[in-house]
């Protein structure tokens, strides 16, 4: 748990600097990989994190997790230079291709990227100096108007070939998963609304949204990498049964896909699902959540008094 202090009256933040926690975080999943022999562990993170400070300390600790971060500063080299210039002057490991989903009133498309790969050495304090990998994946004949899709990330890992460097861009794109799963903590359970005594109330209250983010982060990834998967592993028959009742739809005698539960689900929190709507978002998700737990507690209490319906 982390938290600004406030600002003092000559309007200067006292405490430990924001960036520290940065670093921290590194830490904690490195004493997790010492529990962990058999298992990777990357340390994702965005330009806020790009610090050489956090690069040197993973290195002191013998690196024993990877660490991926997108790169916000232009480094100088060495041999004199700058690091972006320098890796852009190579010639691309190969091209790449992926779509990007629609947002924003932006249409769904194509997007085709070089990518280029450089390992090098930058300095650090005291004259240490850290060895990284800079991977730069620029697009190509990027649509009039749209900004051009580009990455430009460090990592400790060495990428020799194209395959190498697709998995360093596999993990970086993975890093949305958190922004989703904040979005629900933040704007779906409001937490930064709540308004307890005292702050072990507070972690307490935290813990059990997180729980409740991380299932709707899990059931908007899984509806659709796994779409076909039986909805009875993520929802009880009540749930799914009450999915479709209150779309005035009747239940299928056979257990239905999560993908069609979490569809009829979203629609009950204003999820269209006409035939060009995509997939349903987080939000329209987390509404209909709220609807169908409404659903399932009066069922549920029913059940248990035998009231007559």
């Amino acid at each position: 748990m982390w938290a600004r202090e406030p600002k003092g009256a000559d309007g200067t933040r006292p405490g430990v600097s924001e960036s520290t926690r940065w670093i921290e975080g590194y830490e904690r999943v490195a004493e997790t990989a010492a529990k962990m022999r058999g298992t990777r562990r990357v340390y994702v993170a965005d330009r806020e994190a790009d610090m050489v400070g956090l690069m040197q300390r993973a290195q002191a600790l013998g690196t024993p997790a990877d660490w991926l971060i997108r790169a916000q500063h232009n480094r100088c080299l060495p041999q004199g230079g700058k690091l972006w210039a320098a890796v852009l002057a190579d010639v691309p490991l190969g091209v790449i291709e992926f779509t990007v989903a629609s947002r924003h009133g932006q249409p769904e498309r194509t997007v085709r990227q070089h990518v280029r790969v450089k390992a090098t050495t930058i300095p650090a304090a005291d004259g240490q100096m850290i060895h990284v990998t800079c991977l730069i994946a620029t697009e190509i004949d990027p649509p009039p108007g749209r900004k051009p899709v580009e990455w430009r990330l460090l990592t400790n890992r060495e990428a020799a070939d194209l395959d190498a460097a697709v998995q360093l861009i596999d993990w970086y794109r993975c890093r949305w998963e958190i922004e989703t799963l904040f979005h629900v903590l933040k704007n779906g359970c409001r937490v930064e609304a709540l308004q307890l005594g005292s702050m072990a109330k507070l972690e307490l209250a935290l813990a059990v949204y997180l729980v409740v983010s991380w299932r709707l982060a899990r059931l908007i990834r899984l509806g659709r990498i796994h779409p076909e998967w039986p909805a009875d592993l993520f929802f009880s028959k009540t749930e799914w049964t009450g999915a479709f009742i209150l779309n005035k739809k009747k239940p299928p005698a056979k257990t239905p896909t999560v993908r069609e539960v979490v569809r009829l689900t979203a629609q009950l929190g204003g999820f269209l699902a006409r035939k060009g709507d995509g997939e349903p978002g987080v939000k329209s998700l987390w509404i209909g959540i709220q609807a169908l737990r409404h659903f399932v507690c009066g069922v549920e209490h029913s059940r248990k008094h035998r009231y007559a319906l």
